[in-house]
């Protein structure tokens, strides 16, 4: 099968206080253009199915393809991201020095997981699997995360490292997939040409 995996598109902060539920943020001004240069650039590629994470960002990312394309989004919750439960999301371009994530980060690469780094990568590996036994022969298109796309690719690779890839908001990896052999191959990493024109702001 073609597996095209996308990081969602930006999304706005959001800081919610102590028991309102984890931050689940929609996408921003910014990341709605995002999603629907991203929708424009595969509209052609003969899609399949479309699946997401079931976090706001991702599957909002996903809505204009599914519009275009006339299909139904599947949601998956394996394929959400590692800060899914906290109260707190800022966009990496936001963050500061003094920003928890930051701090935790900085005394230990793997502290995001939340003290859990292999069952995430379980998870989201699992995920996958799932994703290419059930579409055998077809082009499935999954938005999802960061730390989702670069825990793959850790995985497939076989890198010590899960910081090896950080991909752009609506960053494409392409691969082939066989759920029959095991087979995995990588053809490209982190398309961004199709939000080349579209200002950050």
């Amino acid at each position: 099968m073609d597996l095209i995996i996308v990081r969602h598109a930006r999304p706005d902060r959001e800081e919610r206080a102590e028991g309102e539920g984890p931050a689940d943020p929609p996408l921003s001004s910014l990341g709605r253009a995002q999603a629907m240069a991203v929708a424009a650039f595969l509209a052609a590629e003969h899609v399949d199915h479309i699946v997401a994470s079931s976090m706001t960002r991702a599957h909002q990312t996903a809505e204009p393809l599914a519009r275009l394309l006339a299909l139904d989004i599947e949601l998956r919750d394996d394929l959400r991201e590692v800060d899914q439960h906290r109260s707190v999301y800022i966009p990496a371009e936001e963050m500061t020095p003094d920003d928890a994530m930051v701090q935790e980060f900085m005394a230990d690469p793997l502290a995001i997981f939340d003290g859990d780094y292999w069952g995430f990568r379980e998870r989201v590996v699992s995920g996958f699997d799932a994703v290419i036994a059930a579409n055998s022969g077809r082009r499935v298109v999954v938005f999802c995360h960061g730390m989702v796309m670069s825990v793959y690719l850790q995985h497939v690779w076989g890198l010590s490292d899960p910081y090896k890839m950080q991909p752009d908001y609506t960053g494409i990896i392409r691969m082939q997939a066989s759920a029959a052999k095991g087979y995995r191959s990588v053809k490209s990493i982190n398309e961004t040409a199709h939000i080349r024109d579209i200002r950050v702001g």
